[in-house]
């Protein structure tokens, strides 16, 4: 195998796609940040409620991130050969795929929220509160695929900055109707004055609402953004069922899917062992994977830019240039969650006293966030190649991976170690880490043999 050595030309490429993705990324963090420390000013309970179906989430946004891995292979490999008019057909295509993939999960996931607290074995005591707040998450299922797709297809062609505004406006709805849905009518003081304050009082189901709200309108803003592209806008093209786009789409998505519906599950096993060891833990859980949220942002943010131009590259016919992006981007990754994972590590206290002043949930949720600090930098390399592969369209193994990892190791693991050992919480997160770690080696084992991306001279 050739060594791949870093391309200091590529440097300013990469930050200019990845910056806008990360801070995209870091507004939602944000924002989970905001909506967590505002529900858990409600108490204990509320917060297990609102995080009691979080994989859940998980499971139904990745199912439509993974058809938009498809459209971004596609369409970033035609962009790099200068075939603007086969990108815009793919453009398309992913509006028709946005309508029935959104219209059918709206329906599956309202249809079945009662169902779902109860498969995630929440609490008796809080699974009304969880139903009524995941139904009313997912009544704009649509507005979310739309905006989950459409985002996709503006990256593949190297735009990340418009779903970055889109993104930092669906934020700001999302914050500033939490505050008149959640509370009652209040006084709030500003600068010394008492000013009086609408609220609705509505608790979770507020958040749901402002959320939901949000999400409506980034919907309809992207499709608007789309449509209006300079490079890929989709109007004027055929809208009906195109096989020679979707075939080559799929082909590259159901591996994606199939992993991530996989790994998804996985997520909504280890939750629901996770709510079964009582409010405290699911409370600690939950603010822990919201803190821990903002120091992966580096690692997603360089895979966007990882798939784009590893896709572009590939459809230029760009050998040397695809053959040089991992040694570029692996020792920026590296170095980025080396500082993610030790600012984490020393200020774990600080951010979980944002969202709880319980000091069993606080206590727990530090000791797990100090745990998977260490393992940021092993965690950050996988994602990289990942992204590298998926703009390849080389999905098969990152979904063997990632199976074996999840079930393998995470959940066999946490089932062994919390119902048959009756260990806690810190015995599951340990086990999450192993799994990260078998990610590491399994990526970079396979990578070094060369057969991660395609022979292209």
């Amino acid at each position: 195998m050739k060594k791949r050595k870093p391309d200091a030309r590529l440097l300013g490429v990469i930050f200019a796609l990845a910056w806008p993705t990360m801070l995209e990324e870091l507004m939602q963090t944000a924002v989970q940040y905001i909506d967590t420390a505002m529900v858990g000013s409600l108490g204990t309970q509320a917060t297990a409620a609102v995080g009691a179906t979080g994989t859940v989430s998980w499971l139904v946004g990745s199912t439509v991130s993974a058809i938009g891995v498809g459209f971004l292979a596609y369409i970033s490999q035609a962009f790099g050969a200068g075939e603007e008019e086969k990108a815009k057909r793919a453009s398309a295509q992913s509006v028709m795929a946005a309508l029935v993939v959104g219209i059918v999960l709206t329906a599956l996931t309202t249809g079945l929220s009662d169902s779902i607290v109860r498969w995630m074995q929440v609490a008796p005591e809080i699974r009304e509160a969880a139903s009524m707040y995941f139904r009313i998450l997912y009544a704009p299922m649509l507005f979310r695929a739309m905006s989950i797709l459409f985002g996709t297809v503006l990256r593949a062609v190297g735009d990340t900055r418009t779903p970055m505004r889109v993104g930092i406006q669906v934020n700001a709805i999302n914050v500033f109707l939490n505050f008149l849905l959640i509370y009652p009518s209040r006084r709030v003081l500003f600068f010394g004055v008492s000013i009086p304050l609408w609220g609705a009082g509505w608790g979770i189901n507020g958040a749901a609402a402002a959320s939901a709200l949000a999400y409506t309108y980034g919907g309809i803003a992207m499709l608007v953004r789309l449509w209006n592209h300079r490079s890929v806008s989709p109007r004027g093209a055929r809208f009906a069922p195109d096989l020679q786009v979707l075939k080559p789409c799929f082909r590259v998505a159901i591996p994606n899917m199939l992993q991530r519906f996989g790994t998804s599950l996985g997520y909504v096993a280890f939750a629901s062992m996770i709510n079964a060891l009582g409010d405290v833990s699911a409370a600690a859980h939950t603010i822990a994977n919201t803190v821990e949220s903002l120091f992966y942002i580096p690692g997603w943010g360089m895979q966007t830019a990882a798939a784009t131009l590893a896709g572009n590259a590939l459809g230029a016919r760009d050998g040397k240039r695809l053959r040089s992006l991992a040694g570029t981007f692996l020792p920026l990754e590296i170095g980025l969650m080396v500082l993610s994972g030790g600012l984490l590590f020393l200020f774990a206290p600080q951010l979980v006293g944002l969202f709880t002043r319980d000091p069993d949930v606080a206590g727990l949720g530090i000791t797990v966030l100090r745990m998977v600090a260490v393992s940021e930098p092993f965690y950050g390399v996988p994602i990289v190649l990942e992204g590298l592969m998926q703009g390849t369209g080389r999905t098969e193994a990152p979904f063997v991976f990632n199976i074996a990892g999840m079930w393998g190791i995470r959940i066999l693991g946490t089932f062994v170690c919390t119902r048959l050992l009756g260990l806690g919480l810190v015995s599951a997160w340990a086990c999450m880490i192993g799994h990260n770690l078998m990610l590491f080696v399994l990526f970079t084992a396979y990578f070094s043999t060369g057969k991660a991306l395609p022979k292209v001279d």
